[in-house]
């Protein structure tokens, strides 16, 4: 189930122009007196009519205190007051108003949170991810993550995947050496493999490549980093792991708290053959 939290506005036009560029909302729909308003996993629905809805408060989240802070340069003159933390709740904070006086907050979560993102928003900021804090990543939130990740679509739902929690540092030391590519595992708290089993599926190698990404997204889901290293179905790899020779291993890929925010690479257009 999703929702939708509708306002009544005198003003609609100005009201839709304030949250498309203050807080760089998109159209979601749009109604004949009615504009409903997107930001990741937040729909507004404004509607116009004879007076305004100004009570409660409309609060944006975001994954950095950076981009509260450049929120704030976009809104200062309109700020109640600059940034600050607020301890008592953890948060990083400021408040302002809209164009029609309703009260808005930009805040950042100190702390690591469960599942938020939308289905477009997990598929659209997705990044491959090399630096990471050293703050751990639980066992709970690990299988929450795989939890997710197992819906992963397999031949004939032989579900023939299985995975290899890596935390001893002296092993994901030895796995960054395996190859130049697998550098960057070593820069995390832990490594996961994704491995598929021949004598489940004839399938296994679509399979398990199939479930390594559902992994990964599910992990940017819960704001977890990944990246996809390559070419690691090799017998080195499998004998540390004491994977059976006849396994495939899809990737080992690091796991762990972002510690870097890259930027976005400019996409090619779809490539589209339409075959009558």
């Amino acid at each position: 189930m999703n929702g939708i939290t509708f306002f009544k506005t005198k003003t609609l036009k100005e009201i839709v122009s304030f949250y498309s560029q203050a807080l760089k909302m998109s159209v979601w729909l749009q109604q004949k007196d009615c504009t409903i308003l997107q930001k990741g996993n937040l729909l507004l629905g404004f509607c116009q009519r004879d007076s305004a809805d100004t009570q409660g408060m409309i609060t944006f989240f975001t994954e950095s205190c950076e981009d509260v802070d450049n929120f704030y340069e976009y809104l200062k003159d309109i700020a109640c007051a600059p940034p600050k933390m607020n301890d008592k709740y953890g948060i990083y904070h400021f408040f302002s108003r809209d164009s029609e006086g309703r009260d808005i907050e930009i805040q950042w979560f100190g702390y690591s949170l469960k599942s938020f993102r939308s289905g477009r928003d997990l598929l659209v900021t997705r990044r491959s991810i090399r630096k990471y804090s050293d703050e751990p990543v639980s066992d709970e939130l690990l299988m929450a993550v795989l939890n997710s990740g197992r819906y992963a679509p397999s031949s004939r739902n032989s579900q023939p995947v299985s995975y290899a929690v890596i935390r001893n540092p002296q092993l994901l030391c030895r796995l960054a050496r395996i190859r130049s590519g697998s550098a960057v595992i070593s820069n995390a708290p832990l490594a996961l493999a994704i491995i598929s089993d021949p004598e489940i599926s004839s399938r296994h190698i679509q399979d398990g490549n199939i479930a390594a990404y559902h992994f990964m997204l599910s992990a940017w889901d819960y704001g977890l980093g990944t990246c996809w290293i390559g070419d690691m179905d090799r017998p080195e790899v499998k004998e540390m792991l004491q994977i059976p020779a006849s396994h495939y291993v899809s990737t080992v890929t690091p796991v762990g708290w972002p510690a870097e925010k890259p930027i976005p690479k400019e996409r090619d257009v779809v490539r589209l053959k339409i075959i009558e």
